[in-house]
């Protein structure tokens, strides 16, 4: 007999999945191995930026007030008593009339509150003794980066759970950070079920297609900031395909299989999870495509049984896997983007059930646009290459013209938002 399923709201669907979230461990990587991993504890100022008062230009520096007779007919002179240069420290405090000759970066001297650029100067000597002449005068903190100016000491810079991207990384090296914590990646096996699987390098034989959801969701889990965790095909075989996701289950955080989630006579998932003692969250969703997407937990951990097809694997993936991961990484914003687009076809299919199509995001005159990335079918591959969001066109909808205006999920996005 047949089970009859009951389709659950996509929104349920996926608060559902979210009360089971956690964050991950963490370790203490080298600044040298952090790229791409998400902040553990947030970067706080060690200190002020910049650390003391310093000069934005090669020139002299001396105290303003000495000049506040200066003008084009009347010249102020000073006598240069020292040269400062980047990362050395001024020995000399200037009294009146008496300048640094400084260069770009370099600490302003105690007595100097302005810098004159040297183009606006005139060096002579007296006496064997190097002088400076200026024919206009200079205003407190005139040329003068002041310290602390940039950010104050103990700030909280950037928020645990940000991605280390090269400008954190900068203001590791900045802020003395030799090494930092960050989130461990989650661990999330994958099983790819079907006896009519061949692997990549084989050659297509009669009834079967070479396995390439296994591949897109492992690209998917890494964009996501998992590690992908392969554990290889599951034959139409009841039993051996329960021990090896039993075997598995300890070794991982997450557990994907693809397939075998519908109810015909080989779909073995539904009788894996009865016997795994597993709980069912839902076994159906009102959406396209996807719609037999499947979530179960035992012992802690979220399994997910995500369909066969492609495309819908792949959008199954984007609305309940990532978000999941998301959260385990610290990540305040774990969904998806969402943003309206004007759409550039027509798509004339009527939608019983929220769907979600395959587009391609552009933006033209300060437009955010999308079209069509190919063949909107789940059982399609090659419109996936060419996805970089999803058009999401709610249930009970007769299609939509040229023109219309769409809610679009972004794919690449990796700010994301804190709501579905």
């Amino acid at each position: 007999m047949v089970e009859m399923r009951k389709p659950m709201p996509i929104s349920e669907a996926v608060t559902k999945v979210m009360e089971f979230s956690k964050t991950g461990g963490t370790e203490f990587l080298s600044i040298e191995a952090c790229d791409g991993r998400r902040l553990a504890e947030p970067i706080i100022t060690g200190h002020p930026v910049p650390p003391f008062d310093k000069s934005p230009y090669d020139g002299f520096a001396f105290y303003s007030g000495d000049t506040e007779h200066a003008s084009t007919e009347y010249s102020v002179e000073f006598e240069v008593v020292e040269h400062v240069g980047a990362g050395q420290v001024p020995k000399k405090i200037l009294t009146k009339n008496q300048a640094t000759r400084i260069m770009t970066g370099a600490q302003i001297p105690d007595g100097a509150d302005c810098v004159a650029m040297f183009e606006i100067c005139k060096e002579f000597e007296r006496n064997g003794k190097a002088h400076i002449s200026i024919k206009r005068t200079m205003k407190p903190d005139q040329n003068v980066i002041r310290k602390g100016s940039e950010i104050e000491q103990g700030i909280e810079l950037v928020a645990k759970g940000t991605t280390i991207n090269p400008g954190v990384k900068a203001l590791l090296a900045t802020f003395g950070y030799k090494h930092v914590h960050v989130v461990k990646k989650p661990v999330v096996g994958i099983f790819a079920t079907g006896t009519e699987l061949l692997d990549v390098g084989d050659e297509l034989e009669p009834g079967k297609i070479r396995n390439s959801n296994a591949y897109m969701v492992m690209s998917q889990i890494k964009r996501a900031g998992g590690e992908p965790l392969y554990f290889g095909k599951l034959v139409d075989e009841f039993e051996s395909s329960f021990e090896s996701i039993k075997d598995k289950l300890e070794s991982v955080d997450f557990l994907i299989t693809t397939g075998g989630v519908s109810v015909g006579d080989f779909d073995l998932m539904p009788a894996i999870y009865e016997k795994l003692h597993a709980k069912v969250l839902f076994n159906k969703v009102a959406m396209r495509p996807g719609s037999v997407t499947t979530v179960a937990t035992v012992g802690g951990k979220l399994l997910f049984g995500l369909s066969g097809n492609p495309s819908a694997c792949y959008v199954g993936f984007e609305l309940f896997v990532r978000p999941i991961l998301q959260s385990y990484l610290f990540n305040e914003k774990p969904y998806l983007k969402r943003t309206q687009a004007i759409l550039v076809d027509d798509f004339p299919k009527p939608n019983p059930f929220t769907r979600f199509v395959r587009g391609t995001i552009f933006i033209e005159n300060g437009q955010v646009s999308v079209r069509l990335a190919g063949i909107d079918k789940s059982n399609v591959v090659t419109s996936l290459a060419f996805a970089n969001g999803l058009m999401v066109l709610p249930g009970g909808t007769r299609g939509y013209t040229k023109g219309s205006q769409v809610d679009v999920l972004w794919l690449d996005d990796s700010q994301g938002q804190d709501t579905f």
